[in-house]
């Protein structure tokens, strides 16, 4: 027992030990580092890419683009990564070929297993590929709707309106409703009383809707006034459509409400007033 615990100590303070384990833990050390800088230069030279294509006649939309840098980014950090971990485990004088062909035959035996995951990369490269939807869009996907965050080849990342982060396989996204491609329209319905002048109300509201688009941006082209859209008892319903960039439809509505109610009011025109109409029935 004594020897044992003798040979053991020889083999720690065994100088060529020390300076292995010394020279292994540098290899390592500098492996990580350069990988760091490696990824870092390959991200910028990636957006710099990007940046010189804004100058040329051969560009995609920024939509795409910023899908297109996200999965570029992830792809390099992935391959870099991959490499200085099967230098690492060299370092270890641990046979990298026949650990790889080991992981092969595991991998086909796993792959019979992982249909979903090869179903999630497929469905993942073809949502890139065919421009379904990109990062920055306004999409419904299921029971879920919010701005793409993030698109991988595995999983699409969407941010909702109250903060939440939805992650869902790709595999699993079967309808896309994509608000972001196409402008939006902002409807906007106007209620003027019964015994107002139509007509006047309807000419305020055309001299004010033309000059919006100077006002505003997001709104694309004059505003149309369509004319009464209902009449009911006590008032008229005049409708206003807009169209405006994509997803600015609301903003453009709550705008239009607003200025047209102002208008309204400084040229005298009443909006609705509800009335009461008591009958008294003989006794």
């Amino acid at each position: 027992m004594d020897e044992n615990i003798k040979e053991s100590i020889d083999n720690l303070m065994n100088e060529n030990l020390w300076s292995n384990l010394g020279f292994g833990a540098l290899k390592l050390i500098l492996i990580f580092l350069i990988s760091g800088i490696i990824i870092r230069i390959g991200k910028a030279a990636i957006r710099n890419i990007f940046k010189v294509r804004t100058h040329s006649a051969l560009r995609v939309s920024e939509r795409r683009e910023a899908t297109l840098i996200k999965l570029l980014e992830n792809t390099i950090t992935y391959v870099v990564y991959f490499i200085a971990i099967m230098m690492a485990l060299s370092v270890f004088n641990i046979d990298v070929k026949a650990l790889l062909a080991g992981a092969g035959i595991v991998g086909l035996a796993v792959g019979f297993g992982a249909q979903s995951l090869v179903k999630d990369i497929i469905t993942g490269f073809f949502i890139i590929f065919e421009d379904q939807f990109s990062v920055g869009d306004q999409v419904r996907i299921g029971t879920y709707e919010g701005v793409v965050e993030e698109i991988g080849l595995r999983t699409t990342k969407i941010k909702g309106f109250t903060g939440e982060v939805n992650i869902i396989p790709n595999g699993s996204i079967i309808e896309v409703t994509n608000f972001s491609i196409n402008n939006s329209k902002a409807i906007v319905d106007v209620s003027i009383s019964y015994q107002g002048d139509i007509n006047r109300a309807e000419k305020v509201i055309q001299e004010l809707i033309e000059k919006l688009p100077e006002q505003y941006e997001d709104i694309v082209g004059v505003p149309e006034l369509l004319g009464v859209q209902n009449i009911q008892a006590a008032e008229v319903t005049i409708r206003v459509v807009a169209e405006t960039l994509p997803m600015k439809h609301h903003a453009i509505a709550r705008i239009l409400r607003k200025e047209i109610k102002n208008v309204l009011d400084e040229n005298g025109i009443e909006s609705p007033v509800p009335k009461l109409v008591m009958y008294s029935q003989p006794q």
